[in-house]
């Protein structure tokens, strides 16, 4: 067996929103699709991903490096012991070659897009949904039915006040969400807390409610935010701090008790293991928020999880960014502490299968084999235009 082809384009997301840093009017994302030569159905397997949300489309890395190389490789040394199935690792290793270390997001988003569809190929093979495979591979067979799941919305949007806020809120509690999370950091601090006390209303206390402030602050306006944030006792303060400023971290740690959740704008294990030693991130309450296709994929992040392991850390901890089906897969595969949605948002990329149900916080898994992207009408469409 091998892979025949690999496919690959960029697609707009046409969003208005923002957050407290940028607006998505620009953003695109690809969209890969990986051709193999196995048959199911008389038709052949074919692996599908897309970059999750927030960075760019990574094409030209794709085209340029790392699809020829899977391409030239001999099909027989990227397959798994049994021969029966393309084995990720060995597909990883192969786009790796003669890459220079560092520099991770110029390549991690596209090499972890592409490593994703593998794995979709990898379990549509296998005949499992990916997080059932996933559950046998990494997580000693635990396959869990369904994943705590929360709502990362409160965008700013031109006309969007405080009655709108409220509104969305009420629907997403009506929808069957537990846990929200809105942005912060966009507007003055005055008009944010005005926000959150009416998001708070709604929610019925401030420990279902996070807030999200996208790394917008500097070390003048962080340290104003926490301290009037501090009484809260929210769910989580997320990404207060620039990604890579792990001592404005650490100095924020001693001053907000609650958790602090940051690491979806890190895309690598040793950066991951320098966020958690030098921005003195706290086991026992913080959150890690990895977005996986865009950090080289499945099996890196089973690296990560184990090098956080030994640090002390627990899966628990691990709520990986982005609200789409792969990151589904992914915490229910690996045990994790929950899943973002972005119900509303995003176009056919955010969201799970259309017949997903949202019961008193919880999201069941389905049993479609791979990734479960044809359960995504529209979004599955889509795909299939450029297999």
């Amino acid at each position: 067996m091998k892979i025949t082809e690999i496919r690959e384009i960029a697609v707009p997301l046409r969003s208005t929103l923002r957050n407290s840093v940028f607006d998505f009017s620009e953003m695109t994302t690809s969209v890969v699709a990986v051709h193999t030569d196995v048959m199911k159905a008389g038709k052949p397997v074919i692996g599908y991903a897309f970059n999750s949300t927030g960075r760019y489309a990574c094409g030209e890395q794709m085209r340029s490096r790392l699809i020829p190389r899977i391409m030239k490789a001999d099909p027989d040394s990227l397959l798994d012991e049994s021969g029966n199935n393309l084995d990720p690792a060995k597909i990883l290793a192969c786009m790796m070659q003669r890459e220079k270390p560092g520099g991770h997001t110029e390549r991690s988003v596209a090499i972890g897009t592409i490593e994703v569809a593998v794995w979709d190929a990898v379990a549509k093979i296998a005949d499992k949904p990916l997080h059932a495979l996933l559950a046998e591979r990494f997580n000693d067979g635990k396959i869990q039915t369904e994943v705590p799941c929360y709502v990362g919305g409160g965008w700013y949007a031109p006309g969007k006040g405080i009655p709108e806020l409220q509104a969305e809120i009420r629907s997403r509690l009506d929808d069957g969400y537990r846990v929200m999370k809105i942005k912060v950091g966009g507007a003055p601090l005055d008009e944010d807390l005005r926000r959150l006390d009416a998001a708070i209303e709604v929610m019925g206390g401030s420990s279902s409610l996070a807030v999200d402030a996208n790394a917008a602050w500097n070390r003048e306006s962080a340290i104003r935010y926490v301290k009037a944030l501090a009484p809260y006792r929210l769910k989580w303060l997320e990404e207060p701090t620039d990604p890579l400023d792990f001592s404005l971290l650490d100095e924020l740690m001693g001053l907000y008790e609650s958790p602090i959740a940051t690491g979806e704008n890190l895309f690598s294990t040793p950066d991951i293991r320098n966020l958690l030693q030098f921005g003195k991130l706290r086991a026992d309450r913080d959150i890690v928020q990895i977005d996986v296709p865009q950090s080289y994929g499945i099996v890196q992040f089973s690296r990560t999880l184990e090098m956080m392991r030994e640090k002390g850390w627990g899966r628990h901890s691990v709520f990986p960014h982005g609200g789409n089906q792969m990151t589904l897969a992914i915490v229910a595969g690996f045990g994790l502490g929950g899943c973002e949605a972005y119900p509303g948002v995003f176009g056919v990329f955010a969201g799970f299968a259309d017949d997903a149900r949202i019961e008193e916080g919880k999201i069941r898994l389905s049993d479609r084999p791979g990734i479960g992207f044809e359960g995504q009408k529209e979004l599955f469409a889509l795909m299939q235009s450029i297999a």
